[in-house]
């Protein structure tokens, strides 16, 4: 006679719910689960990857937990078990991104937000990981996050970009090979600009030089029509240039003759120039969006960065215990995300998606709210 499900059972089903459907069937399909040993079912094995990557127990103490709410087990076997997991936690976490990305209505833009972060294990010395995070800067909502080594820089590849997608990103994505694989795909970008990084061309294929255009420049902002150019193709776009205030501008002229310093040269004239700038690359055209614009889009782009904390501080994304490249240090990552969408969609659900969007009146901040619901989410698994 089967026993009635107990307390922690039903709990863990409310986080089960949160998952696609066919957990279950994946779990099979990934061979993440083949046969009913002491782990009966694909359901008690996510409860034993949760308690991995999302409550942050060592093996011994998933072991433990498992004993006490199941049957004995050691930390070898839920080592063993833990491994094969990965294929499935990767299909299960592409599933909850995919939905985040639904087509856009013809004719409206949406606002993109991409950036990096590092990872690594306790006392290491570098990066192990890198996390690519991309959030929607209206909704301020996760929307997908790619998982690489550190031997990968940043890519906008990594991100299920579309047609009408607007892209705010930093230096690191001075490239025009990317930038013109994105263009042809109808996805507008918003470039921090690196004159040194990334030459631009004006009509007629001659190279700009910044510092005379910012000369010639007799405003606080201009717009400068610009390509960029790659293997014979060329992508249209325009520069958008704001005067810094004179403090910030000092300041970054006094960074500028540090940096030149450290390395026994002189700071050039023309660099100290366009310190006193902001270069903003773009290839929506200015009758959308303005110098003005363009300016405070870049400003709140900071918005990706408490996402990244809140991954961090809160859900403690970064506290990787197993040895670099290994198959359950890759788990815990993948796991960690997934446990992070989960959070992320039952607070969505509690507060409603209009609830903290940038384009209106603020109530509060996720920060209360994720932290909440992830005691909650603690309490399931």
């Amino acid at each position: 006679m089967d026993l009635p499900p107990s307390a922690s059972d039903i709990a863990f089903e409310q986080f089960l719910q949160e998952l696609p459907e066919d957990y279950d069937p994946l779990a099979r399909e990934f061979k993440a689960f083949c046969r009913p040993r002491k782990i009966k079912n694909p359901a008690q094995l996510m409860q034993v990857v949760m308690s991995y990557c999302g409550l942050d127990q060592v093996l011994r103490e998933v072991a433990g937990t498992f004993t006490l709410l199941e049957e004995a087990i050691s930390d070898t076997a839920i080592h063993k078990r833990l491994k094969a997991c990965l294929p499935w936690v990767k299909a299960l976490l592409t599933q909850m991104m995919g939905e985040g990305m639904e087509r856009l209505i013809e004719g409206n833009l949406r606002l993109v937000v991409i950036d990096g972060s590092t990872v690594q294990g306790p006392g290491a010395s570098g990066t192990w990981y890198r996390l690519h995070i991309a959030i929607d800067l209206v909704k301020l909502h996760l929307i997908h996050v790619e998982v690489t080594d550190k031997y990968q820089g940043e890519r906008l590849d990594y991100y299920p970009l579309q047609d009408g997608d607007v892209v705010l990103i930093d230096r690191g994505y001075n490239q025009p090979s990317q930038l013109l694989e994105q263009g042809a795909k109808n996805v507008c970008v918003v470039l921090r600009y690196n004159p040194h990084g990334m030459g631009l061309f004006d009509d007629h294929g001659q190279k700009i030089d910044w510092s005379q255009q910012l000369k010639d420049c007799s405003g606080d902002n201009c717009c400068v029509p610009a390509r960029v150019a790659h293997e014979g193709q060329y992508l249209e776009g325009w520069v958008h240039a704001s005067r810094l205030p004179e403090e910030q501008a000092a300041q970054a002229r006094r960074r500028v003759r540090a940096n030149a310093k450290k390395k026994g040269r002189t700071a050039q004239a023309k660099t100290l120039l366009m310190a006193g700038w902001v270069l903003v690359f773009t290839t929506v055209a200015p009758e959308i969006l303005s110098t003005t614009v363009i300016a405070a889009l870049y400003r709140v782009r900071w918005q990706v960065e408490l996402v990244i904390k809140r991954l961090k501080s809160l859900l403690d994304v970064d506290q990787l215990r197993a040895r670099e490249g290994s198959a359950l240090a890759s788990l815990y990552l993948h796991g960690k995300l997934l446990y992070a969408w989960v959070v992320e969609r039952r607070a969505r659900r509690r507060c409603g998606e209009t609830w903290m969007r940038l384009d209106g009146p603020r109530q509060a901040t996720w920060w209360r709210v994720w932290k909440l619901i992830k005691q909650e989410v603690a309490i399931m698994i």
